[in-house]
C-alpha cells in the first residue's frame, strides 16, 4: 500500500531535484537551452517546460479535474521565469496534500490524458506517476546539460537524504 508520508518525501525530493537542474541551467545561453536533441522533448528548455507542465496537470487531476488541457510547453520561458513557476507550483500541491489521509490514496480518479483517452487510476498511483515522470525527464535534462558542456548536478536520492541528515 502506498503511504502518504512516502509520497510527501518523494515530492520534497522532486522539488529539490528540479531546483538543482534549474540551477545548472541558469548560466546557459539561449542557444544552449534551445540546442536540438533527439531525446526528451527536443531541447533542454522544452524538457524543463514539460516537467513543469506535467507537474501542474497531474495536481489538477489529483484534485478531480477530468479535463486537464496541456499547457503550452513550447513557450520560450527564461530559466529564471521557469524557476519562479517551479517554486510556486508546490503551494497548490501542498494545500491539496494537507487535507489528505492515507486512505484517500486508494480513491479512483477519472481523467483525460494528453492524447484524449479517458482513464481511471488510484490517487496514490497518480502521485507516484508525477514523481517518476519528473525523474525520467530530469535524467534527460541532465544529459542535455552535459552535452552542452556545462556541469551537471548530482541528483541521486540518497545524496539528497545524506545532505538533509548531515552525512555529506
Amino acid at each position: 500500500m502506498i503511504q502518504l508520508e512516502t509520497v510527501r518525501e518523494l515530492l520534497r525530493y522532486d522539488d529539490w531535484a528540479n531546483g538543482r537542474v534549474l540551477q545548472s541551467a541558469a548560466s546557459l545561453s539561449d542557444e544552449q537551452m534551445d540546442q536540438s536533441f533527439e531525446m526528451g522533448c527536443g531541447s533542454l528548455r522544452w524538457t524543463l517546460m514539460h516537467i513543469l507542465c506535467a507537474e501542474q496537470v497531474w495536481v489538477q487531476r489529483w484534485q478531480g479535474h477530468t479535463e486537464t488541457p496541456w499547457p503550452d510547453e513550447r513557450e520560450r520561458a527564461a530559466v529564471a521565469a521557469m524557476g519562479e513557476r517551479f517554486r510556486e507550483a508546490p503551494s497548490v500541491r501542498d494545500a491539496f496534500l494537507r487535507n489528505l489521509q492515507d486512505d484517500g490514496l486508494t480513491r479512483e480518479i477519472v481523467y483525460r490524458d494528453s492524447f484524449g483517452g479517458i482513464f481511471s487510476a488510484a490517487l496514490g498511483d497518480m502521485m507516484l506517476q508525477l514523481c517518476n515522470h519528473s525523474t525520467h525527464h530530469r535524467a534527460q535534462a541532465v544529459n542535455m546539460i552535459r552535452r552542452v558542456g556545462a556541469a551537471a548536478p548530482e541528483l541521486d536520492y540518497m545524496y539528497w537524504r545524506l545532505l538533509r541528515t548531515g552525512g555529506v
